[in-house]
């Protein structure tokens, strides 16, 4: 799997690489996170298509549009690919369409180029609290089991962060260990 964002779809290597992996016949997942912004550029300044995903067929491959903000319709999307891609039908292209709440970096609020009612549709469309409800009201999860899940993540989380800020600092030696070239 490839993750990248609807900035990345422009380039070059993008398309390299949708080529070659079609071309191959590769069991490659691409998948376009579109958070409708390409660092502060909103998509329909730096993109002519509204569907990224449309690209695929330059390559014959598989170009899937799915709502990015719906944990259930990721997992559907990536799972039909997933399939396809392991019984030999090559690569697909997942679009999933969300956005992302903060500024590109830290210290980017995203105030100067995101209106305020926009950010605040998203976020009423925030994909955990969507999937929390999914699962308490469709999937019918106890609300005491879904507890005890967030509180093992969060557990887990932060033993995750305390070894990380425990351990030394890598080697600059490290910076080439596992690179294949």
């Amino acid at each position: 799997m490839a993750f990248f964002g609807d900035g990345g779809s422009n380039t070059g290597a993008f398309h390299e690489g949708l080529n070659l992996a079609a071309v191959w016949n590769l069991p490659v997942l691409f998948v376009c996170e579109n958070n409708q912004y390409a660092e502060s550029t909103p998509r329909e300044v730096h993109q002519k298509v509204k569907d990224i995903a449309i690209r695929a067929m330059a390559y014959d491959m598989p170009g899937v549009v799915v709502d990015g903000m719906d944990a259930t319709s990721i997992f559907a999307a990536a799972g039909e690919a997933i399939r396809r891609a392991r019984e030999g039908g090559g690569p697909t292209l997942i679009e999933a369409k969300t956005y992302r709440f903060m500024g590109h970096y830290v210290g980017d609020t995203g105030a100067a180029y995101r209106d305020a009612a926009e950010v605040g549709r998203w976020e009423r469309r925030d994909p955990i609290p969507l999937f929390r409800r999914t699962l308490l009201e469709e999937r019918q999860v106890a609300a005491a089991d879904l507890a005890r899940i967030e509180a093992e993540v969060e557990r887990e989380i932060a033993e995750a962060v305390t070894f990380a800020e425990q351990s030394p600092e890598p080697d600059v030696e490290d910076a080439l260990r596992d690179v294949f070239a």
